[in-house]
């Protein structure tokens, strides 16, 4: 008897020198003069999700796909799928409908350009998709897009939508419905606690994180854990910053890669349009 995929693994595939954390240090305009790791990092993690024969969704900026055309055909190569992460990780309270769509749009052309079908999903930078910019969603399905991974039902001081679904839902707008996949979180004294990827899955303790997992499974509820590649290279530039962001940033660095396996070995991962699609969410 066959099972439907429970668990969906992507990345959001930037730069280490792109990170909400580093824009003090590191302006838009000096990012063609800072040394490139991405395609150091993406080598490891594809050459890991060969070895366990995992599936995983690669959320890329269109700057990355516009620089590493090789690194969009990679992925597909490897069965994996390729959504969209806009194009130089603005935040959405940044934008506009319109500037939405042109920035959209030259994502799409630059993953098209690389070889890659037109995406499906899309995830905002740094969860910016909030009650404050919830008119993305309007964009997102006029544009075409099946299902967004950007809202994290969590409360944070730059993000998230405190009671929020936090299982997969629908979103309707005036133009349609769109499928919210959130990434992971656990409920526990009335909150979702984050510890679907990122700096959450670098802090916590690999079996403690496994562990919220296996109960989360025992729930039926479909999981969704992220990261980025710059979070496998614990080699990366040093920014100076303010203690909180530096041990935001590099925490775990050097033990994400092992963890990340041991991760895949009890938790066999899709991408997140495969599960949807299992589940009949895309149909």
């Amino acid at each position: 008897m066959t099972f439907p995929p429970q668990h969906t693994l992507s990345f959001d595939v930037e730069e280490w020198f792109q990170v909400a954390n580093h824009a003090h240090a590191c302006p838009r305009e000096s990012w063609d003069g800072l040394e490139s790791r991405v395609e150091l990092a993406m080598g490891r993690i594809l050459d890991l999700l060969r070895r366990r024969e995992a599936r995983a969704t690669f959320f890329f900026l269109g700057w990355i796909a516009e620089r590493h055309p090789d690194l969009v055909r990679r992925v597909i190569d490897g069965g994996h799928e390729v959504a969209s992460h806009g194009y130089d990780h603005r935040f959405l309270q940044e934008l506009d409908p319109a500037a939405l769509h042109e920035d959209l749009e030259r994502t799409e052309l630059a993953l098209a350009a690389a070889g890659a079908p037109r995406p499906r999903g899309f995830r905002a930078s740094t969860f910016t998709l909030t009650r404050r910019t919830w008119w993305a969603f309007d964009v997102l399905v006029e544009r075409g897009y099946r299902y967004d991974s950007s809202v994290h039902p969590i409360r944070h001081p730059d993000y998230g939508v405190p009671g929020f679904e936090p299982g997969i839902s629908t979103i309707e707008t005036e133009a349609g419905d769109l499928v919210e996949f959130p990434v992971s979180t656990y409920p526990l004294l009335g909150r979702n606690w984050p510890v679907g990827g990122g700096g959450y899955f670098r802090l916590l303790p690999g079996v403690v994180h496994r562990a919220l997992f296996a109960s989360l499974e025992r729930m039926g509820r479909p999981t969704a854990t992220y990261l980025h590649p710059w979070e496998v290279d614990p080699d990366q530039p040093r920014v100076e910053a303010p203690l909180s962001k530096r041990f935001r940033h590099r925490v775990g660095l050097g033990s994400t890669l092992a963890k990340l396996e041991a991760f895949l070995e009890r938790f066999p991962s899709v991408t997140m349009e495969e599960l949807l699609a299992s589940r009949g969410d895309l149909a």
